[in-house]
């Protein structure tokens, strides 16, 4: 057959590299077949966020790994909306078989409390869980106009002038709204949050001196702190994070202070156990391999390699977490 007159030949290189990557994933497919085994097609791993953005990067970097343990291809699906509820209601519905799985986040946990009515509505009783892959903090950030160099100042400045300072968030519920919540609550001050859109505008809010600080992703903030626009004050995990020397933890100074952004492979809840366990044995080689982390390392995230009760306990613990911030700072969305 002719190849159509507006497609590019040779292929671009991005075409050449996905084919080559897939390549060894698509030869075993007919030999796992022939064996009779599972999987024997081709495994869609739904992404709640859009293309191109460090979760989609990451979340295509773990399906690549992925298809090449299992033998089969494993082709990412953004389905982005709905507070990630459209991707969480497409796999929780899906046929139990285990080729259609979700990149979960920490929207399974807050979404309980904060959008009840949102499927799925019980991610503990109506997914599965495969296994952990990564986690990343965020950075406490201030305009470097500002007198502020550390996290003690921050919480001086603040109670100095309750009301005063204001805060950006990517939006209602976002993590990074109620990182703000819950450090607002441990340090007894009164922060103003202004939620946007996503991150991006809430940083040039920021960078135009508009608003005063955020917690924010440590690769949206990376240029901006270069160029000398944000000073970073501490980091969210309990860990320092190596992109950051010399910044420390929030809870070196709030002992206990702990909020990271994280992905699970969650699939739906019915998927039988030998499904689970040979999906949870594929993303374990995955996650304590070098690759991931070595493709990973420039997008400031922690690879946590974590089975079925990791990530079991993981999304319990952050939906009982995040449910008594939300329900103490009574926030709804409009």
């Amino acid at each position: 057959m002719p190849r159509s007159h507006e497609e590019p030949w040779p292929p671009p290189p991005w075409r050449r590299r996905t084919v080559l990557a897939l390549l060894p994933a698509l030869l075993a497919a007919p030999a796992a077949r022939a064996a009779g085994r599972w999987p024997d097609r081709p495994i869609t791993l739904v992404n709640p966020f859009a293309p191109g953005g460090s979760t989609d990067l990451t979340a295509r970097a773990v399906a690549e790994l992925l298809g090449q343990e299992l033998g089969v291809p494993v082709v990412v699906e953004n389905r982005p909306g709905g507070g990630t509820s459209i991707a969480g209601t497409m796999v929780a519905l899906a046929k139990p078989d285990g080729y259609t799985l979700l990149a979960g986040s920490p929207s399974l946990a807050i979404n309980p409390a904060l959008q009840p009515t949102l499927t799925p509505r019980d991610p503990q009783r109506e997914l599965a869980p495969v296994g952990t892959t990564y986690k990343s903090a965020y950075v406490v950030v201030v305009g470097s106009a500002l007198p502020i160099h550390s996290l003690a100042e921050l919480i001086a400045a603040a109670k100095a002038q309750p009301g005063a300072m204001n805060f950006a968030s990517s939006g209602i519920g976002a993590t990074n709204h109620l990182a703000l919540e819950l450090f607002r609550s441990m340090a007894g001050v009164d922060i103003a949050h202004i939620p946007y859109r996503g991150a991006a505008p809430a940083l040039l809010e920021l960078r135009s001196g508009r608003l005063q600080g955020m917690f924010a992703g440590a690769t949206e903030i990376g240029a901006l702190v270069r160029e000398g626009v944000l000073r970073p004050l501490a980091v969210t995990s309990l860990e320092p994070m190596p992109q950051l020397p010399g910044v420390p933890t929030v809870a070196a100074t709030l002992p206990g202070f702990d909020v990271t952004s994280w992905q699970g492979i969650f699939a739906p809840a019915a998927t039988p156990p030998e499904v689970l366990a040979v999906l949870e044995a594929a993303l374990l080689r995955v996650t304590r391999g070098e690759a991931l982390p070595s493709r990973l390392r420039e997008h400031g995230v922690q690879i946590v390699p974590g089975g079925i009760r990791e990530l079991r306990q993981l999304l319990a613990e952050e939906t009982t977490k995040w449910g008594a911030v939300i329900r103490a700072a009574g926030i709804h969305l409009e």
